[in-house]
């Protein structure tokens, strides 16, 4: 089926409109011992929904909950130690009252969690693991982020994507939006993410970013999920993930001044206050409106 061009303005979630008018700074809560980027530091329920509070304090919008790395070479994680991890964060967390997103590609998890009330799936298999396409086209309202990745977590960086990557990435990505609208999933409630270091070289990381104007063409938003990624690590020669924040701000600046509506991030209050700062320039440009819209107070 075709997939419409128009932009969305609102992204349609379990208990909230997510108004993009405004870039949406989604905060990574990973409730895992092996994470590349936090070396496990939120690994217990209690160190989970502290980090949530700190995000919070410093202007998350949106919080993305997950219990299973995928790093590159990472094994699957069994099903039961998932739901362990993740639902007992998530039980308290869509109490604070911001969206919630879970991260997993498990259709268990995805059920589990929207049954506590998470207001978003984000998968990184884009909801092509048996069971999860219906997931969530049965559920009435939920959000759906659907990633593109090449291979799987254990092989994608062994032999990553080959050539131009762009016309691949854009092509799935409708292609999946296609077939889950085709269940009845309101194409409001869908958003799109390339999938940066999911199967891909540096160079074809940074031609994503370049020309990601093509990929807003497929009509849906982009969520950029540059955070400490290996590309920043290769580039800037910051080998320890957790000390490239400076690089992660850059890319996910560099992402919304191409379009992004929402953007995944460790270094929350780093990335909003750069955001801000974007944000003042952009409203002097000459013909242009600046933006009437309340924001969240700052620390």
């Amino acid at each position: 089926m075709s997939v419409p061009s128009a932009p969305i303005a609102v992204w349609r979630t379990s208990r909230f409109a997510i108004d993009l008018a405004r870039p949406q700074v989604m905060g990574i809560v990973n409730v895992t011992p092996d994470s590349f980027s936090d070396g496990g530091a939120y690994a217990t329920t209690e160190a989970a929904l502290r980090h949530c509070e700190q995000l919070l304090a410093e202007c998350a919008d949106i919080l993305d909950i997950g219990g299973e790395s995928t790093r590159p070479g990472s094994p699957p994680l069994p099903l039961e130690d998932e739901l362990a991890r993740v639902l007992p964060v998530l039980r308290e967390a869509v109490k604070f009252g911001v969206p919630v997103s879970v991260d997993t590609y498990k259709p268990e998890v995805m059920r589990a969690a929207l049954d506590l009330g998470a207001d978003i799936v984000n998968d990184v298999w884009a909801l092509r693991q048996p069971g999860a396409r219906t997931a969530v086209a049965a559920h009435p309202s939920c959000g759906v982020c659907l990633m593109h990745m090449h291979r799987d977590p254990r092989t994608m960086q062994v032999a990553p994507m080959e050539g131009d990557v762009l016309p691949a990435v854009r092509a799935f990505l409708e292609r999946e939006a296609g077939e889950l609208m085709a269940l009845g999933v309101d194409r409001s409630r869908i958003v799109v993410d390339p999938g940066i270091g999911f199967g891909k070289t540096l160079e074809q990381n940074f031609s994503l970013l370049a020309r990601q104007q093509e990929l807003l063409a497929t009509g849906f938003p982009l969520l950029a999920g540059w955070s400490r990624k290996a590309s920043l690590g290769k580039l800037s020669g910051i080998a320890v993930a957790g000390e490239r924040m400076v690089p992660s701000v850059a890319a996910a600046l560099l992402a919304v001044e191409r379009g992004a509506a929402i953007v995944r991030v460790h270094d929350v209050r780093d990335t909003v206050a750069a955001l801000a700062v974007w944000r003042a320039m952009r409203d002097q440009l000459p013909h242009q409106e600046p933006q009437q819209q309340e924001e969240r107070p700052r620390p």
